[in-house]
Order: structure tokens, then C-alpha cells, then sequence
């Protein structure tokens, strides 16, 4: 590993007091999007119309498409911030992920045509590659597209896919080879993989609700493909190559991931914070000056800037064009300990109001079904610890 470090720029502060004077400016409207959030399950277009406004969605996209540039760590910055304030907007990640293998590995003229669109907030995007049967070991999904001419034919199956209903498009992942295929010619199992933008509304694309909690705002998927026609120009990369162009848009995942976990941990120590400094039980001291009170926060709030540190290096990473495989190793890093911490100040937060912290109106029980999902999600914590071993320590693969 290389000690990057990192230095935040005017223009990333400019970045963070953009987001802030928005939360300002929202504040009133901060119960009715919470109702919206957690009880309705439905994140606001409004909110998402205003994160437009102030140019969010365009961080990565290059001037010359439309958006601001200013990268991966000036995004991980805003959606840290929103989560801060319990805003966090999943299908903002995944939009960002989206558009990250469409600039890195999209032809000009697919750049030309999606970039604008998502820098100005006007396509909204999802993402689909796990299956009922193929999950944490996706490279044996089944969903298949057949090309036929300039078109491929999709049929198969995804589950837990978030947020299609909201979504324009959704970026599928599917196979080019059968997996039996490549495996039969001694091909690497990366191989055989395609990314296809579809529409949403496409002939043979259906979804049913899946019955889960955890996703701010947005409920997840089954995705039947039926015979699914996609132009060849909306498949991204290079032929039965997907796979080189899936890790450039999963280390931005995951480092997003990371910095709404930070934020999570932010919003749920500042609350807990606040409400021990009023909360009274014996006498008149404040249950804050209680070490059963201090230490578990104090100890927190010292994991979470261990995570932000983390999380920053990471996006620092990507923006300066590291190796994918370089960079995989601070978005996982990052992503584990933002998702262990973000779980544990909510149970601490919780335990800190005391019956109160189950009282919905305290908005804190809402948030522990969110904070225990970014262990499991976008991959869960074991392979992470698998991962780092492998590829930091050096140990043999362990599955």
C-alpha cells in the first residue's frame, strides 16, 4: 500500500458549503421528508431536484459532458454531508457508479449522449447484478444476452434491485458467454460479462417488490427479463470485457457506501450527544457526565474519523487514476470499518435515549435497519476481510 494523503481544495469546501446551505434551507421540510424517507418508503423528488440544482450529479462527469469535474472525492463529501443530516440517497450512489463505467470505458458518442443527462440530474439510474442464485459469487449469474445482429436479446432473472421503479435506466450485468461456456474453454471466469444500459420501460422488463427494509427511500426488486431487445450501442465496453469495466464503477460504490456510513455515524453521535447533555435522571447531571455515557460515544467518534481518513484516501485514490486493484484496497477498507462504526453509533445512539430512542419521532429507530444493510451491502463485510487479506497481508484465498 502507498501513503497517498490528501488536501482539500477550495473547491471541495465550496463543495460541502453548498450542501449545508441546501440542509439549511430544507430544514422546515425535515420531518415531511423524513415521513416520506422511512415510513412511505419513498426518497423526494424534490430533494433530488435540488441536489441537481446545485450540480451534485455532474462531480464526475468532465466539463466537456456537461459537469463539473471536481471528481470522486468532491461527491463522497456532499453525500457525506446528506447523511449527516439522515438524507442519505442510494440511487444517487448508484446513478454516480453508472455514469463512472460510462466515462471510463463508453464510446464518445455514448458519453456525448448519457453525460449531460445525468450531470444535470435528469436521468436518474440503477444498477442490477445480483441474482437469486448468484450473489456474493456473481460471475455465476444466469441472466444471458444473446447478440443477434446489432441487437442482444436479454432473458434471466436480478433480485434486490434497488430503486428500478424510480430509475430511467438500469445498468444490468449480464452474461455474453454462459459461465458452463467459459469455464468448458478454459477461459477466465471474468470473462463472458456485458453491461447493458436499459430502459426501464423496455418490452420484456418487468419488476416485482421485494418485502425488505433498509434503503432510505427505496424499495428493491425481482427483474424478469423476457427476450429483453437492447441496441448493441447501448452495451458499455468492450465485447464479453464487462467485468474490466464493473471494477471502475465498484470501487465508487463502495466509496460512496463508505461516506454515508461516515455520515450516519455523524448524524447518530451528534443526536445522541445532544439529547445526553439534556436528559436527566438522577438529580441535576446531565446523563453526559456519565462515563457509561462518554466512553462508548468517545469511542466512537474515534473509529468514525479513522473511517473518514479512510474514506477520503480512497476517493483520493480514484481521482488521481490509481489501479483499480490499488484503489479496491481503501474502498474496502473504507467501506468496512464506515459500515461497522455507522451500525454501532446507531445502537449506541439508541441506547443513549433510552426508551426514547424507539420512539419514531427521535428519528433514530428508523436509521438502525439502514446502518446494519451497509455491512451486508454492496458486499458484505466477510469478503471485504477476505479480500484485505489476500491482497494486503498476502494470506491464501479462503473460498
Amino acid at each position: 500500500m502507498k501513503v497517498l494523503g490528501f488536501t482539500l481544495t477550495d473547491e471541495h469546501r465550496m463543495v460541502v458549503e453548498a450542501v449545508e446551505d441546501l440542509l439549511r434551507k430544507i430544514r422546515p421540510n425535515r420531518d415531511a421528508y423524513f415521513k416520506a424517507i422511512f415510513e412511505d418508503q419513498y426518497f423526494p423528488d424534490e430533494l433530488w431536484d435540488k441536489m441537481a440544482q446545485i450540480g451534485l450529479f455532474g462531480a464526475l462527469v468532465p466539463e466537456e459532458y456537461g459537469g463539473t469535474g471536481l471528481g470522486l472525492l468532491a461527491m463522497t463529501l456532499a453525500m457525506e454531508t446528506f447523511a449527516s443530516q439522515g438524507l442519505g440517497n442510494v440511487l444517487a450512489v448508484l446513478t454516480t457508479m453508472d455514469a463512472m463505467a460510462l466515462l471510463r470505458a463508453g464510446s464518445e458518442e455514448q458519453k456525448r449522449h448519457w453525460l449531460p443527462q445525468i450531470a444535470e440530474g435528469k436521468l436518474r439510474l440503477a444498477f442490477a447484478i445480483t441474482e437469486p442464485d448468484a450473489g456474493t459469487n456473481s460471475f455465476k449469474m444466469r441472466t444471458l444476452a444473446r447478440k443477434e445482429g446489432n441487437t442482444y436479446r436479454v432473458t434471466g432473472q436480478k433480485a434486490w434491485i434497488t430503486g428500478v421503479d424510480r430509475a430511467d435506466y438500469v445498468l444490468v450485468v449480464a452474461r455474453t458467454l454462459p459461465y458452463d461456456t467459459v469455464i468448458e474453454q478454459g477461459l477466465p471466469r471474468t470473462y463472458g460479462l456485458g453491461l447493458f444500459l436499459i430502459d426501464t420501460h423496455a418490452k420484456g422488463l418487468s419488476f416485482r417488490p421485494m418485502d425488505t427494509m433498509g434503503i432510505e427511500g427505496y424499495r428493491q426488486f425481482f427483474l424478469f427479463f423476457d427476450d429483453v431487445e437492447v441496441p448493441e450501442e447501448n452495451r458499455i465496453g468492450p465485447e464479453h470485457r464487462g467485468a474490466e469495466v464493473l471494477f471502475d464503477a465498484l470501487n465508487p460504490e463502495r466509496i460512496l457506501v463508505a461516506a454515508m456510513g461516515v455520515g450516519m455515524a455523524e448524524y447518530a453521535l451528534t443526536r445522541a450527544a445532544a439529547y445526553a447533555k439534556e436528559r436527566r435522571v438522577f438529580g441535576d447531571t446531565p446523563i453526559a457526565a456519565y462515563q457509561a455515557v462518554q466512553h462508548p460515544l468517545a469511542k466512537l467518534k474515534v473509529q468514525q474519523e479513522a473511517a473518514r481518513m479512510l474514506t477520503y484516501q480512497a476517493a483520493e485514490a480514484f481521482d488521481r487514476g490509481l489501479p483499480p486493484a490499488e484503489i479496491g484496497i481503501y474502498a474496502n477498507m473504507a467501506k468496512y470499518l464506515a459500515s461497522e462504526t455507522a451500525f454501532e453509533a446507531v445502537d449506541r445512539a439508541i441506547q443513549t435515549h433510552g426508551g426514547n430512542g424507539f420512539v419514531k419521532e427521535y428519528h433514530m429507530i428508523q436509521m438502525l435497519a439502514p446502518a446494519r444493510l451497509l455491512k451486508t451491502a454492496p458486499i458484505n463485510n466477510e469478503m471485504v476481510l477476505n479480500y484485505i487479506a489476500e491482497r494486503v497481508l498476502g494470506m491464501p484465498r479462503s473460498y
